[in-house]
């Protein structure tokens, strides 16, 4: 009985829904009759989804049924059937069905986004009170649904897109919907953006860095986002397992955001450092201005070198540290020599001092420092310091080369050498004034590879930068042989560890084709005589074309064994499914 009940609800709501009607028609059945008769004499009135709850108004206001015939028959223009006539004439004519439903479909968007109304969309909700069919059909495909991103960057206030939008996170796209600012006005939509650009970031090898430009541009959208985004990951940076990438990918939003926003306040709110009111206060404003002053690094040095020290996490901020190594190692910048000490106790102090916090109860939570590195640390800033200001040419820098290769052992150090030595490379006349084959500050870059995997990315960076600029003072045949000397640092690059993005950064110079055809041949020969199997299936995915290219190894290779056929060989062999 109940069920039969339940059944026959639906009715009870059309009755009430009828009788609303006759008293409107009761009210004032001549403005009923001339609304639907207005309505009615739209062209294709007939084919609009709101034609018979219409019609039932109009009758009950006592609408002439022959009126309303003649008013939609007359005003009835075909214009979806001729649409589709016209379709099925193409694809008679020899056009591919997904070609023809491209062209139906792009028009319909151009028309849509030229005359899209945003308060006639918001009464789709009013008048069906519930979520219109077609629409969910609408987000299944993905024209629609960068149809709605559209529109909703245009018309971020409509009720109606604002829904659809949820709709479409709801069903799973919410990868498609990182630059969509509506997502950002609900919470929902963003938790959900958010959850997918971060799994992106942590699923992606190479190409993270493009992964983190997409979630910083998504998380910097507007203030609320940045703080929600961050409060997240300042929270998930704590855990034991994968904190330590949480925090590196908060760090790296915040360099993006400071580029446009002093973001200052919020990063010193999330540091635990309130405890400390003068080292924040000293610290937030170098951060703020971007610049370091003499007396707030005096009072970071006496605070961090007195018996109770501030977390070492306040001054361990990528913003301060990249500040802090300009003014060491950049050629150029001045320091006073009476405050010159204290940059350097506080670089080190932040690289090479460990803090930990015992779990013990009688400890109190007092935190245990372990500075058994920070002297040896300070003095190898000290002396490379004291070679980088000094601007020595590269004969003169022979004599402290033992000193330079010494002490880039220590990361920080390393840093700041890669710092110095791009300034010194990207002056236009470096290498028209250099004479030997590989300079002395680029086989440093040699040596800090060697030592440091986690700085490859960077020397990578510089060494692609050189690659490609432009060296017009220099004769055609200097220009080549110094690319060549590029090419093998390079491929000392690889032989360190740094394979895929060096081949990778090689294939799209040989696929853009603006690189000479001779410098490729020349690093597949350099690269041959390094490399010896097992390979890699994404190595040999990316080398092996280059390989293959009789344009580039076809002089290369002879009849008898040669070492381009034999890796073409082996790879064919062992890498047939590639």
């Amino acid at each position: 009985m109940d069920d039969d009940y339940d059944d026959d609800r639906p009715w009870d709501g059309e009755m009430g829904d009828d009788s609303d009607a006759g008293e409107e028609a009761m009210d004032n059945p001549q403005e009923v009759l001339r609304e639907c008769l207005e309505k009615f004499s739209t062209p294709d009135y007939i084919m609009e989804p709101g034609i018979f709850s219409q019609l039932k108004r109009y009758f009950q206001a006592g609408g002439n049924p022959e009126q309303v015939i003649e008013l939609l028959s007359h005003n009835y223009k075909a214009v979806a059937q001729m649409a589709n006539l016209v379709a099925e004439w193409l694809i008679l004519g020899g056009v591919k069905v997904q070609t023809v439903q491209a062209m139906v479909e792009n028009h319909l968007k151009e028309m849509i986004l030229k005359t899209f109304d945003p308060k006639k969309a918001d009464t789709i909700f009013t008048e069906e009170g519930e979520t219109p069919a077609w629409l969910t059909e609408m987000i299944d495909h993905p024209t629609w649904r960068s149809l709605i991103y559209r529109l909703a960057e245009e018309y971020p206030d409509c009720l109606m897109l604002n829904f659809t939008i949820k709709l479409i996170s709801d069903a799973g796209f919410q990868g498609e919907i990182t630059s969509i600012s509506t997502a950002a006005q609900q919470i929902e939509v963003f938790s959900r953006v958010l959850k997918t650009a971060i799994s992106g970031f942590l699923n992606t090898s190479d190409d993270w860095q493009k992964s983190i430009e997409e979630c910083a541009k998504m998380v910097c959208h507007g203030q609320h986002t940045y703080v929600y985004s961050q409060v997240l990951l300042h929270v998930l940076s704590k855990e034991s397992k994968g904190g330590s990438i949480m925090k590196r990918l908060a760090q790296e939003i915040t360099k993006c955001a400071q580029s446009q926003h002093d973001v200052t306040p919020i990063t010193m709110a999330l540091n635990n450092s309130a405890g400390f009111p003068q080292s924040c206060q000293a610290l937030s404003s170098m951060l703020s201005r971007n610049a370091l002053n003499p007396a707030d690094i005096t009072v970071l040095h006496r605070n961090y070198s007195g018996s109770d020290p501030p977390p070492i996490d306040l001054i361990r901020n990528p913003q301060f540290l990249e500040l802090l190594v300009d003014s060491l190692f950049r050629p150029g910048v001045k320091l006073n020599p009476e405050h010159k000490s204290k940059y350097m106790f506080l670089l080190a102090y932040a690289t090479s001092v460990s803090e930990s916090v015992p779990s013990g109860s009688k400890s109190k939570g007092k935190r245990g420092l372990n500075k058994e590195e920070l002297k040896a640390t300070s003095l190898a800033i000290d002396k490379v310091h004291n070679i980088c200001c000094t601007g020595k040419g590269s004969t003169e820098l022979i004599a402290d080369l033992s000193t330079l290769y010494n002490c880039i052992r220590f990361p920080v150090v390393a840093i700041g050498i890669v710092r110095w030595v791009e300034c010194i490379v990207t002056e236009p006349s470096y290498f028209k004034l250099s004479t030997e084959h590989t300079p002395i500050h680029l086989a440093l870059l040699d040596e800090v590879v060697t030592n440091h995997p986690l700085l490859h990315h960077t020397v990578l960076s510089l060494f692609i930068r050189l690659f490609e600029s432009k060296q017009d003072e220099l004769e055609i045949l200097v220009q080549l042989e110094m690319k060549k000397m590029l090419i093998e640092r390079m491929v000392n690059l690889l032989s360190r560890g740094c394979v895929v993005p060096v081949v990778k950064y090689i294939k799209q110079c040989w696929q853009r084709g603006d690189t000479d055809i001779s410098l490729i041949r020349y690093f597949v020969t350099e690269v041959l005589e390094a490399i010896a199997p097992p390979y890699t299936s994404e190595f040999v995915q990316l080398f092996l074309p280059i390989v293959e290219n009789e344009e580039i190894t076809g002089n290369m290779r002879s009849e008898e064994s040669d070492p381009v056929s034999e890796f073409i060989i082996h790879c064919k062999t062992n890498y047939a499914a590639t």
